[in-house]
């Protein structure tokens, strides 16, 4: 008897899940892997800078937690809602931009990402409607597709969303959820104005339609002064579940973030959580918050913000000579990404073949859409490469253009 390759099993008529059927796989992790090669420069993954992180903070926070009298503890099991102190100091952290937090309001979560699939489970049956802005994050909308809900968009300008089109929305389909990320966008890098915070609030005040609010990179603000987080609106008290992330900010590979919500609905969403993963890491929650206690995030967060703001200027003063006249494109006040627009009714999909055989990639922009795609769009993110890396990178996309 010889041994060979085991036989592939058939598994064809074996029965599998049709809440899958309608959500597409993410093109930015597809991209990932064909952007993975050294050479390679990509503007596709919305990827912090990784020589910034501060390896050796991190490293004292964990071994700070492991050789400390907590150190078993941070490898036990542990409450659903999160570690205490990092509850605390993820509320103070919210309280500080401007939306009154305490402790018992925040849930841990293993990234944003999961809290957006909390609120799928909790919040929408199959079929329930979903607005939101035009385009947006494309694994919010993964998300909202896996809970079989229906989304409609809204329209968006420089601005943010437009609130005469919200308001047809709302008035038309009724929306269970708004989902909003008003503060430097992905994909476009746009901010909601206060204004239009005002006017989303008071559209939304007395309605039975739950706001989120993902603000994953509200405090990466290079130019300008902050705003308030929109769920700090009066007028949404009781309705507003507000998203953060450590991500951006500390480490992505910690899966850390947090969601702020209203107590019954926190507590649905904690039991949401046991049916996931019990909950988040415990060790890596502990050192979290053994980093935050030590470190001066502040001051972490505007380093990150001179040099994410020289790499997002080397984007804005590079694409003149890279993209086709006629192009236009966002000039964002912070965040991760720049969203253009190619004349001509261009198909930014059909290019990406032919920049990746530049060795540069970027995201096409039709994924980023509920209704119908404006195919002549794409983003690019700023944030991964130093600024000669992203001119060089830019001056290939320019050569794989024509330009």
């Amino acid at each position: 008897m010889t041994r060979g390759a085991p036989a592939v099993a058939d598994t064809s008529s074996l029965p599998l899940a049709q809440r899958l059927r309608g959500v597409a796989s993410s093109p930015v992790r597809d991209l990932l892997a064909l952007a993975a090669r050294p050479e390679v420069v990509s503007f596709a993954g919305g990827l912090p800078a990784p020589e910034l992180f501060d390896v050796d903070g991190v490293r004292a926070a964990f071994d700070a937690v492991l050789s400390g009298p907590g150190a078993r503890t941070a490898l036990q099991y542990a409450p659903t809602e999160g570690n205490a102190d990092l509850r605390a100091l993820l509320a103070a952290r919210t309280s500080g931009r401007g939306l009154a937090t305490t402790a018992d309001d925040v849930l841990v979560t293993t990234g944003s990402q999961q809290a957006l699939a909390l609120l799928s489970t909790a919040l929408l049956d199959p079929g329930a409607v979903v607005a939101v802005e035009e385009p947006t994050y494309l694994a919010a909308l993964q998300s909202f597709a896996l809970a079989g809900a229906r989304v409609v968009p809204v329209a968006s300008d420089d601005d943010g969303v437009v609130p005469a089109s919200l308001e047809r929305v709302l008035d038309e389909h009724a929306p269970a959820l708004v989902y909003l990320v008003p503060t430097f966008a992905n994909p476009t890098g746009r901010t909601l104005t206060a204004a239009r915070r005002a006017a989303v609030a008071a559209l939304l005040a007395d309605r039975p339609t739950w706001v989120v609010e993902d603000d994953p990179y509200g405090e990466l603000r290079y130019r300008g002064e902050a705003l308030a987080p929109l769920a700090s609106q009066p007028a949404l008290e009781g309705r507003a579940i507000y998203l953060g992330s450590l991500s951006k900010v500390f480490a992505p590979g910690l899966r850390l973030g947090w969601l702020r919500a209203p107590r019954e609905l926190r507590a649905r969403l904690a039991v949401a959580k046991q049916a996931a993963d019990l909950h988040t890491s415990t060790i890596d929650q502990a050192a979290a918050a053994a980093y935050l206690t030590a470190t001066d995030l502040d001051a972490h967060v505007a380093a990150l913000c001179a040099a994410y703001g020289a790499r997002r200027d080397a984007v804005l003063e590079s694409l003149p000579s890279v993209l086709p006249p006629g192009s236009r494109w966002t000039d964002p006040d912070g965040g991760m990404f720049v969203w253009a627009r190619l004349p001509g009714g261009v198909d930014t999909a059909t290019l990406l073949p032919a920049a990746l055989e530049h060795d540069v990639a970027f995201v096409p922009g039709a994924p980023f859409y509920a209704g119908t795609p404006d195919r002549s769009t794409l983003r690019l993110s700023f944030t991964t490469h130093s600024p000669g890396r992203t001119r060089e990178g830019l001056s290939r996309l320019g050569r794989a253009l024509g330009r």
